[in-house]
């Protein structure tokens, strides 16, 4: 048994990636309460308009290109949803306080589409929120690595999620960069991005699922190693989905949230993930949260 009385310090490895509620978009399906605890819903004037996921109590990983026309003061953080309409008992809501879009984005080409959101007041741990944690530096993801995307977007092009929007999953396998540039052209496929779906189509990422999170299960927990960012239309045949390279950002990421550094495994040769140890302080308050995540 870990003493966590005794750590004085503890890792975001202990908190990150690890839901309990989960046992195991379009062409998905409807998730499961809890299955996606770091799933957040960024809205404007009561509308969602991109997803994003929780990285650190008061942190949020997103697009650069869902806030080419938008301030932090107009956006809502929404957390531990299950629909965007109806009763959501362990929804938690917060403003943003600030934006940070990375200083290369290029919206031609969507390269470096990655920001961060500072949340104006610090998230509660709960089996419904809970952040995610984040590729390493020098991870590798083959083709055929199968991963998951989860967001309230389109269920096709141009057609809404119908009532009551359930946060919707799918599965969809890695494809090469090289495999993913035969579909957008020559040069449109860079390092910093990652391309994933069927060669047959029918799933996919679409509009308003920006901004959110592409995981993959290592070692037990879940880590994100995408960020949703464009398409040539959705599920087609042969045309990917083009997602950010989160592992491209590991010190981008930890010099922008300076206070607190954040949980990287790094995932290799397809099978296995290394832990990266990077420790924070965290308040008391968690303590009886982390007990019970593993019933001490």
């Amino acid at each position: 048994m870990y003493n966590f009385m005794n750590a004085g310090l503890l890792s975001q490895l202990d908190v990150c990636g690890r839901p309990p509620l989960n046992t195991k978009i379009v062409g998905g399906e409807a998730a499961a309460p809890g299955s996606w605890p770091w799933q957040v819903s960024i809205q404007s004037s009561g509308f969602h308009f991109c997803g994003g996921s929780l990285i650190t109590e008061n942190w949020v990983l997103s697009a650069a290109h869902c806030f080419q026309s938008i301030t932090a003061p107009e956006i809502t953080i929404y957390l531990g949803m299950e629909s965007l309409e109806g009763t959501n008992s362990n929804m938690q809501k917060t403003s943003a306080s600030n934006i940070i879009i990375h200083q290369e984005y290029n919206p031609d080409t969507h390269d470096n589409d990655i920001a961060l959101v500072q949340l104006s007041s610090s998230v509660t741990f709960t089996n419904y929120v809970i952040p995610v944690c984040l590729a390493a530096s020098n991870s590798s993801f083959p083709g055929g690595t199968n991963v998951w995307v989860t967001g309230w977007g389109n269920i096709a092009s141009n057609v809404n999620l119908p009532f009551p929007e359930t946060l919707q999953e799918v599965q969809v396998p890695i494809v090469s960069n090289s495999d993913c540039a035969n579909a957008y052209g020559s040069g449109s496929i860079t390092d910093n991005m990652m391309c994933a779906g069927l060669a047959q189509g029918g799933k996919d990422s679409c509009q308003g699922d920006s901004g959110g999170p592409l995981v993959v299960k290592i070692s037990g927990a879940w880590v994100q190693a995408g960020i949703v960012s464009f398409g040539n239309g959705c599920a087609l045949p042969k045309i990917p989905g083009v997602y950010t390279r989160v592992s491209q950002y590991e010190d981008w990421i930890n010099s922008r949230i300076s206070s607190s550094q954040l949980g990287f495994i790094q995932f290799s040769n397809g099978n296995h993930g290394s832990l990266n140890f990077f420790c924070l302080f965290l308040s008391f308050s968690i303590i009886p949260f982390l007990l019970s995540l593993f019933n001490f």
